[in-house]
């Protein structure tokens, strides 16, 4: 094969990175990482209201840098030879648009209005409406729920939109249509001025917003009127078909080919969301646990259609076709608090530090910001340290990882994390240890839940920043799952997920497994259990589902 490229670009939670690929072997050309300066201050979000809101604009910023400095690192040779570009996002994060597709928070308007904005995944001011949602769907002969684990979530897509419709009167008036973001950016590259012509993907259509073949696309508009009258028609203002990753959008517009230094040939392709696509290219295999562990985690199984047809697993975040592997079916399941867990203990220790050390009369303004960046910047490493050394016991400290609410199983974004057992010699590593150890119990459940339901795990795969970064953890989630986990080798799986796709999007590869065979990094670390720790693990996972039910029944 003659060298062709291809650009996947990964939008996170904090940032958006891109990278560009020699499609013949997935060698990594360049990449580039560009973090939200809207988000990074902390516009436009309520933590003690779960609001989260991003702007279009560190979007459309973060694209045009990340992707024009890859071109620049791998110069005009390579940059002429760009074939695709592919995007994965967070979700469900959807946005209110115009007829032209453009979303409200660009229009000068809107452009302070965080209700025009993309409602953040981990947004749960939507609480209400999910619930509402839930025991509506009680009333109807057809369980349009049936396809996302039985349970809707405030995550979701349509519990985002009615809550905005109802807050916001403005906002709902100029709300022509409701789109997700792993939609939109392609879209938005390929020139599009028609909210209606929008390629939406099965992705995030099947697994966020009830649509699903079985239906003939969405639940009839009947289900959401009589949920409430503001989302009477809404329907028609969306869409009927879906799209799977591997086909393309169309084209990069002139606009964009101009702004970029690309061609007008380069093919777009249909979006889809970051776990989807990092499964992709952590190289996922059927009935492997795809473990996208960030922020949150999202975890991925694939499985031959024959095979799983018929069953539904219950409280898991959706299945689908062909959302992660066209011809297979996609299912998703995940904690709503993993990464942000760890990241929460740190902000709390490093409290003192930012609040104290600025007001001290020992040293300078720029010795203090320097001591506070490099003891916040080590303190999950030195924690993971410290843990590390502290004896397994059975009735050590114990907690609960929803401090963002329970994504899976059984959605419930209301619960909320809590710590027993604790007492004066407790300290900040003991803690850290309880903490690490919840989210590994909150992974097991999900396993657990696909075991009970007859779809076997075979295998975990651990791809990520939590998976690259922490030994510490990943010993403990194969201690605790008594089950090996593979590491993928690749730092941007996600990217590199939405660059095979790309590849596929463009026809050099005829279906995406063969870009996974060819592109496909490989796994660096394997962690196996201790057989020494299975057994007092399994009886501190007992320990962890009783004080779950306590605080579930007692919230």
């Amino acid at each position: 094969m003659n060298d062709q490229y291809v650009i996947g670009v990964d939008y996170g939670t904090d940032s958006v990175r891109s990278i560009l690929v020699n499609a013949a072997n997935g060698t990594e050309i360049a990449a580039a990482v560009f973090y939200y300066p809207r988000w990074k201050n902390g516009m436009y979000c309520n933590a003690s209201l779960n609001q989260f809101r991003q702007h279009p604009l560190d979007y459309v910023e973060g694209l045009e840098y990340t992707i024009k400095s890859c071109l620049q690192q791998a110069g005009p040779e390579i940059a002429a030879k760009v074939k695709a570009i592919s995007v994965d996002t967070t979700g469900s994060t959807p946005v209110a648009v115009d007829s032209t597709g453009t979303p409200l928070a660009m229009l000068p308007e809107f452009q302070e209005n965080p209700n025009a904005m993309f409602v953040l995944w981990k947004d749960h001011t939507g609480t209400g409406e999910a619930a509402e949602i839930n025991e509506h769907a009680k009333k109807f002969a057809i369980n349009y729920l049936q396809f996302v684990g039985g349970i809707y979530s405030s995550e979701w897509f349509w519990a985002k939109l009615l809550h905005i419709l109802r807050v916001d009167s403005e906002v709902a008036a100029a709300t022509h249509s409701w789109v997700e973001h792993c939609d939109w950016v392609p879209f938005l590259l390929s020139g599009g001025t028609d909210a209606t012509q929008m390629k939406r993907g099965v992705c995030s259509a099947g697994h966020k917003a009830l649509w699903s073949a079985d239906f003939n696309g969405l639940p009839p508009d009947k289900f959401f009127t009589s949920l409430d009258p503001m989302l009477k028609g809404f329907t028609q203002k969306l869409f009927t078909d879906t799209h799977t990753a591997d086909e393309s959008v169309g084209h990069l517009s002139k606009a964009w080919a101009d702004k970029l230094g690309l061609s007008t040939d380069v093919v777009i392709g249909v979006g889809a969301f970051d776990a989807h696509m990092g499964a992709v290219g952590g190289q996922i295999e059927a009935y492997h646990l795809s473990k996208v562990m960030g922020t949150s985690t999202c975890d991925m199984l694939v499985a031959p259609m024959i095979e799983v047809e018929g069953k539904l697993i219950k409280g898991i975040c959706g299945q689908v076709p062909g959302s992660v592997i066209p011809g297979m079916m996609g299912m998703e399941a995940g904690q709503s608090a993993f990464g942000d867990a760890y990241a929460w203990f740190k902000n709390i220790l490093a409290w003192p530090l930012q609040k104290l050390l600025p007001q001290s009369a020992l040293i300078d303004a720029d010795t203090s910001a320097k001591l506070i960046e490099e003891a916040t910047n080590n303190i999950i490493a030195e924690l993971s340290k410290q843990a590390s050394l502290i004896p397994l016991e059975e009735n050590n400290e114990l907690a609960i990882d929803w401090l963002n609410g329970r994504r899976t199983p059984d959605a419930n974004q209301l619960l909320k994390g809590a710590l027993s057992g604790l007492n004066l010699g407790t300290d900040a590593p003991r803690i850290f240890r309880a903490i690490a150890e919840a989210t590994c119990f909150g992974a097991k459940a999900i396993v657990d839940r696909f075991n009970d339901e007859g779809v076997p795990v075979k295998g975990l795969i651990g791809i990520g920043g939590v998976a690259k970064k922490s030994p510490f953890i990943m010993q403990m989630m194969a201690d605790v799952m008594d089950m090996p986990i593979r590491i993928h080798k690749s730092e941007q799986t996600c990217a590199l997920g939405a660059a095979m796709f790309a590849a596929t999007a463009a026809g050099i590869y005829s279906k995406v497994e063969e870009a996974m065979i060819a592109m496909g990094q490989g796994f660096d670390t394997e962690y196996f259990p201790d057989k020494t720790k299975v057994e007092i693990y399994k009886k501190r996972f007992a320990k962890y589902q009783q004080l779950g039910k306590f605080i579930e029944s007692n919230g």
